[in-house]
């Protein structure tokens, strides 16, 4: 039996999230629309706002079941979109959407490994898992084109604990900050999320 509150404390160690999404997998979608999640469409917005042409290459990172893989398709029905995800189970019902050109097992803690460079690279509701987003952030700039997008949403909470704002000003050199949206409601049919959980939105810009 999945225990939906884990959510909010985050989940622990690799082993354990991958477990616990796989576990979840089967159900994912429909719990998510029930809880009324609205990251991935309201990500998609932003896209269209800020981005003059299509990006050919688009790796959905942590991208779970495919539900943002879903909106890339059908604002960038034209990009080769690949997705990654440290959940095998997860990855199997995001194929069956049939937006992702290639799928890969990848878990963004560690030393992920891709072979080309992308044009927009997403991560969007996954950044509560990952441990030290720094280094995420500059592991996402390796495989950036030059003038590509990283876009990303995480917990206010979170962003403040770790304060995000001094990691985006360090990483200056890295990343141009084109967009950060203002505090917006996560989950709020979730019973422990509701109104006092909300994310920002980010979209960076390669240097």
């Amino acid at each position: 039996m999945i225990k939906y509150n884990a959510l909010i404390n985050g989940i622990g160690t690799s082993v354990k999230t991958k477990k616990y999404y796989d576990e979840w997998s089967k159900d994912y979608d429909k719990v998510l629309n029930q809880w009324n999640y609205h990251a991935p469409k309201s990500s998609s917005k932003i896209l269209k706002k800020f981005l003059n042409k299509n990006p050919n290459e688009i790796l959905d990172l942590a991208c779970g079941t495919g539900l943002f893989g879903k909106e890339l398709k059908k604002i960038y029905p034209k990009s080769s979109i690949d997705g990654a995800d440290i959940s095998t189970k997860s990855l199997s019902h995001a194929k069956l959407k049939k937006v992702y050109k290639r799928l890969f097992v990848s878990d963004f803690n560690k030393n992920f490994i891709f072979k080309k460079k992308y044009n927009l690279i997403t991560c969007i509701g996954s950044l509560t898992y990952n441990n030290n987003p720094q280094k995420l952030l500059l592991k996402v700039s390796n495989i950036t084109k030059k003038s590509g997008f990283f876009i990303f949403s995480h917990r206010v909470d979170l962003w403040q604990k770790q304060n995000f704002d001094k990691i985006l000003s360090d990483l200056s050199n890295k990343w141009q900050n084109i967009f950060i949206s203002r505090k917006l409601l996560y989950l709020p049919k979730n019973k422990d999320f509701n109104n006092k959980i909300k994310i920002k939105i980010g979209l960076l810009k390669k240097i």
